[in-house]
């Protein structure tokens, strides 16, 4: 049977009728720029219409070795023919795996799996509170920790706090769930002494990113959490989902020398698949040893896509070549060289636009200063890089509008000429 592609108009009229918003999730481009990806290659991607686009997205920052690199297709199609799926039951690709992150991770000596970073920092409280016998969580304002109930505050703020206060910004949270959240401004340790000061025996943990978006911690900032962390008994867990094997392969805990109690991860340790983890000290781990099971400290992990031996193996093929001499001093110098070309050209012509970022994190900010914290960035001229990220997207540069890019290993000198003119063209 003989299957004719559809067009893009045709697969967006579907999708209409059967996604809300024809989207996959908080996303949605204008329809005058939208597209639909039918290949990723390399740095790039390849819509259903045959467009490229110099893909600066790179999965949420989980292709960091570009997509369809070919040590992964080679070991996922290896894989493929032994077994989509065997819930509960160890395999051999999921223990392999395991034992190279905790050997990466700077605070693993032990971990779990998960299917998706929303899931790992979901289990991640859990665990802190299983342990502590606390309820509260801090976590800072503007951060992202996922998409369940109680990550979901303070993600999308359009005003300050009114610290420790945390409020949902999103419909279907539950009211009873804000008294078990607070929230701190980030790189502001003194409001974070204060908090714990007050409230340090209900808190079970602190959560954050140690990059948090495109906001880089303050010198001590990191360390600083770290130490009124352990003098108040609380647990410290790093969002690793986007730092994790992307700024070092010992993530932002090897980068910055800091190393926390927990962290947590997501598709970058599948190769882009569906695995996630947690990881941290063996006394916080082993509350989810089911030998547990009926005791009030055991903290119940489970999920039918748990280490799965598909994504497994694409995660060992691409922490195989991160692990290489020197990939990430030769990944650092590559974007720091991209980075320095487009503030280049953005101050030749005047724009007041600068490119904050570091190892291979970037974005157009209206600003001089990089930002500090969320209330920073809420106070940008954030229509003047929105509409300089659309005029990019429509010349051929995937970036969604405002949002934090990064670089990968598979963008070389080619793709940075592609987007020095399609610069070059939108700021005429």
């Amino acid at each position: 049977m003989t299957t004719i592609p559809k067009t893009q108009d045709e697969l967006y009229e579907s999708a209409e009728a059967s996604l809300p918003g024809a989207g996959l999730g908080g996303y949605a481009l204008p329809e005058d720029l939208r597209f639909i990806v039918k290949e990723g290659r390399g740095g790039r991607l390849i819509s259903v219409e045959d467009k490229e686009y110099i893909d600066y997205n790179c999965g949420a920052g989980a292709t960091i070795i570009g997509h369809d690199h070919p040590e992964v297709v080679e070991a996922v199609q290896a894989r493929v023919g032994k077994g989509m799926h065997f819930f509960g039951t160890l395999n051999d690709a999921a223990v392999e795996l395991a034992e190279v992150m905790v050997d990466a991770i700077p605070c693993a000596e032990q971990m779990i799996y998960t299917t998706t970073g929303s899931e790992a920092s979901a289990y991640a409280f859990r665990i802190a509170r299983a342990v502590t016998g606390r309820d509260k969580v801090l976590k800072f304002e503007g951060a992202y920790h996922g998409n369940h109930d109680y990550a979901s505050f303070g993600q999308f703020p359009t005003g300050p706090s009114n610290y420790p206060l945390a409020t949902s910004d999103i419909g279907g949270v539950p009211r009873a769930l804000q008294d078990t959240m607070l929230m701190a401004p980030y790189n502001d340790l003194e409001m974070v002494e204060s908090i714990l000061t007050e409230q340090g025996k209900d808190i079970a943990a602190i959560i954050v990113e140690p990059i948090q978006r495109i906001i880089f911690p303050k010198p001590g900032f990191l360390q600083g959490l770290l130490d009124l962390a352990t003098k108040h008994g609380v647990v410290l867990i790093f969002d690793e989902v986007v730092t994790g094997f992307r700024l070092a392969y010992g993530g932002a805990q090897e980068y910055f020398g800091v190393t926390p109690d927990l962290a947590t991860y997501g598709k970058i340790v599948g190769g882009g698949g569906p695995v996630g983890a947690v990881a941290g000290k063996r006394e916080l781990i082993d509350a989810c040893n089911p030998g547990r099971k009926g005791r009030s400290d055991y903290a119940y992990i489970n999920g039918t896509l748990h280490g799965n031996p598909i994504a497994c193996t694409a995660g060992l093929a691409t922490l195989n070549v991160l692990s290489q001499p020197d990939f990430y001093k030769n990944f650092h110098a590559r974007a720091d060289k991209f980075r320095a070309a487009f503030q280049s050209i953005l101050d030749a012509k005047g724009t007041g636009i600068m490119v904050p970022g570091e190892a291979s994190f970037w974005q157009f900010l209206a600003t001089e200063h990089a930002p500090s914290n969320q209330m920073d960035v809420l106070a940008l001229d954030l229509d003047k890089s929105k509409n300089l990220d659309l005029a990019l997207l429509a010349n051929g540069i995937y970036v969604l509008p405002n949002v934090r890019r990064f670089f990968s290993a598979a963008h070389g000198d080619e793709e940075l000429e592609i987007t020095l003119a399609a610069l070059e063209r939108v700021l005429k």
